[in-house]
């Protein structure tokens, strides 16, 4: 007899949101999963399903019935569970009638703790089918929706109206009612091609009835990759290649049962526009993929994924073709009007749009950002004008028509508006290189001026969204400073900019208006940075002893830090390097003790035993050597350098008591010790190393 059986959920909507779709049917998995892990029901695998108009899974090997478990029910302890003539108290009588049994049938648990009367009982282990609807519902109750729909007059909420629902547990379908809706025993194919219902033997042929009788690829996986080859084909057919991006292609496999690509034309006049527009104007309002020549330039051309497979493609094609014309059109229209107008006169417009109403407006900001910009630039050899000019104008296309209809463009039509207004390129291209990295591993600024820019408006949000109180709390943070905070120091180090924090902050709040109250923050704003970092060398692969060596040390410059950090991590791998951390750790506990040492100068003549005599001889010397290699920020090859003292300190350790009662004695190995550890501080705290 079957001990399991393959048990099929698929819950029907209405379309979902395509840009959640794939994140609730995992989602939905997870919980699943974690339901059956609740009630110790055994399974193989889950699979999950996903198209517009359903969220499957397919469970496979499914216990049919819960494990039988022992079960102890404790009772009263055995002091008082029998009287002086050993019949059985009335806790006693009523713990056994409410266990179902005679008192004789008790048993006795003694153990170190004491002893107690218990009844042992085997619970019999539910059905599988009995539980099934409770743990869906749970399930989709505990879906990340954001905003849940009511629909009719049910009083149920969930992401969408839900059309019907089926439970399959082995080849017979459960008749259940899940979230106020009763399942049925059918499923139901393609929207147009299929309306109609499909019946479902098992579960494992689930997917392949959907395909070949509703017209629906179930399996979103499959879906995206056959949209992704069909994309190909149809672009490498037409001479071209496609611009395929990730998160548009999701959303279109999210959008179809039943792709057909297709390619579509529009007119070639249109690619005056900049790339980026048409782009934009594609992917964005069309969800069309652009296609390009070998020469990396965009051609007349679009992919569009169809959710049905008609009988006349052209027609489609065309209706298509009609539709992206106005939209050309009006991208058309913003450029021309946007030229004529020009960047420099939005700038007193800025006056008008509110940043953050504790913070003043888009105009403030641009003004702080022009004196924090000039003070950088003074440090970084920066060609003032030109990055005046540059924080002046950076916000100014902000209030275009074309970045109010596509949002995303901010800081690339700047670039474009700024050329055509004669700007110098490396004004126009700050402009479009403020805004990056714009999430997590996108490129940074190339320039100086860009790189520098981005600095300013990053530190300068910290500054100010710390000021006024605002900072983030728990996961929440509206205005994204974990992201600025990781943008700028991911600017600083990776684009090797060496400046110090700090100093960036003092200048960023100088600039504010209400001095007083953005000085008083920058303490927090640098704990918040150093924080960031360190999940940045924690994603990095950086190990928490190894940042906690450098951080120790109170290093403010990024890019020194990075040296430091990356020296350690080389410094761990040699085989001296446990021997040396255990060493500077006990360095550490005995001057902690006394830290008056760490003024006292190493007296010569009260150096009496040999591995202290030679310790603080090999001391000065590679006090020498260590010098320019720490002035070169060379940290890699100091710490290779001082491995070599391996040997003469284990050797001081062994013959030499530190701890003696001549006090003299005792202050002259403490300042000896103090002295080693001085240089070896000068690039990290290895004593923070972990074995």
């Amino acid at each position: 007899m079957l001990k399991t059986r393959d048990l099929l959920i698929e819950i029907g909507t209405e379309e979902l949101p395509p840009k959640s779709l794939k994140s609730l049917a995992t989602a939905f998995s997870e919980q699943m999963c974690l339901a059956l892990n609740e009630v110790e029901l055994g399974f193989n695998d889950i699979n999950w399903y996903a198209t517009p108009r359903r969220l499957s899974l397919l469970i496979t090997d499914l216990d049919i019935t819960q494990k039988d478990k022992e079960h102890q029910r404790r009772g009263p302890s055995l002091s008082v569970a029998f009287d002086n003539n050993e019949n059985p108290t009335q806790a006693t009588v009523g713990f056994a009638k409410s266990c179902g049994v005679e008192v004789k049938e008790l048993e006795k648990l003694e153990s170190g703790k004491g002893a107690w009367l218990v009844f042992n009982t085997i619970l019999k282990g539910k059905k599988t089918n009995e539980i099934i609807p409770d743990l869906v519902e749970k399930s989709l109750k505990r879906l990340p929706i954001a905003k849940r729909m009511r629909w009719g007059n049910y009083n149920i909420e969930f992401v969408r109206p839900i059309k019907w629902m089926l439970i399959l547990f082995g080849n017979k379908a459960l008749n259940c009612e899940i979230l106020g809706i009763k399942s049925v025993a059918t499923s139901f194919g393609h929207r147009y091609h299929h309306p109609d219902a499909l019946e479902i033997k098992s579960p494992s042929e689930y997917s392949n009835i959907l395909r070949k009788e509703g017209h629906v690829i179930v399996d979103y996986n499959e879906r995206l990759s056959l949209i992704q080859s069909q994309i190909f084909s149809v672009a490498k057919n037409n001479k071209g290649n496609a611009i395929i991006d990730p998160g548009l292609l999701d959303e279109v496999a999210s959008l179809v049962e039943w792709p057909i690509s297709f390619i579509g034309n529009f007119d070639p006049e249109f690619l005056k526009l900049p790339k980026e527009v048409l782009i934009a104007t594609m992917q964005d309002n069309q969800k069309y993929f652009p296609v390009i020549n070998d020469k990396k330039e965009l051609m007349p051309l679009f992919i569009c994924v169809s959710n049905i497979e008609s009988n006349n493609l052209e027609l489609i094609k065309k209706g298509n073709e009609r539709v992206i014309h106005p939209r050309l059109s009006d991208a058309v229209f913003f450029w021309e009007w946007d030229l004529k107008y020009g960047l420099k006169s939005h700038r007193q417009s800025l006056k008008e749009v509110v940043y953050q109403k504790d913070l003043g407006t888009l105009y403030d900001k641009s003004e702080r950002l022009v004196k924090t910009l000039s003070l950088i630039g003074e440090k970084m050899n920066l060609d003032i004008d030109s990055a005046k000019t540059a924080a002046a104008l950076c916000l100014c296309d902000l209030l275009t028509k074309m970045v109010s209809e596509f949002p995303k463009l901010q800081g690339t039509m700047g670039r474009y508006y700024a050329k055509a207004e004669g700007e110098n390129n490396d004004i126009a291209i700050a402009l479009e290189e403020l805004y990056q990295p714009r999430f997590a591993g996108d490129k940074l600024p190339k320039t100086l001026s860009g790189q520098c820019l981005a600095i300013s408006e990053k530190i300068d949000s910290l500054i100010g969204i710390f000021s006024i109180g605002k900072a983030p709390t728990g996961d929440k943070d509206p205005f994204a400073l974990r992201r600025s905070a990781i943008g700028l120091l991911r600017i600083i180090i990776e684009c090797e900019i060496d400046i110090d924090l700090k100093d960036l902050l003092s200048t960023a709040a100088s600039s504010f208006s209400n001095k007083s109250q953005s000085l008083n923050c920058i303490n927090d704003v640098y704990a918040f940075l150093m924080e960031r970092l360190r999940n940045y060398y924690r994603d990095e692969g950086f190990s928490a002893d190894v940042f906690e060596s450098v951080f120790a040390i109170n290093i403010s410059r990024p890019l020194d830090f990075h040296h430091r950090l990356v020296a350690v991590a080389e410094f761990r791998k040699l085989s001296e390097a446990k021997s040396l951390a255990a060493a500077n750790k006990r360095i550490s506990n005995l001057l902690k003790k006394s830290e008056e040492i760490n003024s006292i100068k190493i007296k010569d003549d009260l150096l009496v035993e040999k591995s202290e005599i030679k310790l603080a001889r090999k001391l000065e010397n590679y006090k020498k050597i260590i010098a320019p290699m720490i002035d070169n920020h060379n940290y890699k090859s100091a710490l290779t350098e001082l491995s070599g003292l391996k040997k003469v300190i284990d050797n001081f350790f062994d013959n030499v008591m530190v701890m003696c009662d001549e006090p003299d004695l005792k202050k002259n190995r403490l300042a000896l010790l103090s002295n080693l550890n001085s240089l070896f501080l000068e690039t990290a705290d290895i004593s923070k190393l972990q074995d």
